[in-house]
């Protein structure tokens, strides 16, 4: 039976540093140092809580990240 494929390694990152920056330089700043999937969300937004390897979260207040996960 063939092996299923481990998913890449996360990149190691500060994710405090993301807080305070304007979504879109969040975004560019995560992607270039290899986040495969980003997504910015505004407070409160109803979304899957499943896991999933290589994605970073954004919350959005105010045109600012205010808070930043993984998964």
């Amino acid at each position: 039976m063939a092996q299923i494929p481990a998913p890449p390694p996360e990149p190691q990152d500060t994710l405090d540093s993301y807080v305070g920056l304007a979504p879109e330089d969040a975004d560019r700043r995560a992607r270039n140092r290899g986040w495969q999937t980003v997504r910015a969300l505004p407070p409160g937004a109803v979304i899957t809580m499943e896991y999933r390897t290589g994605r970073l979260n954004f919350e959005v207040k105010d045109g600012r990240v205010a808070r930043v996960w993984k998964g």
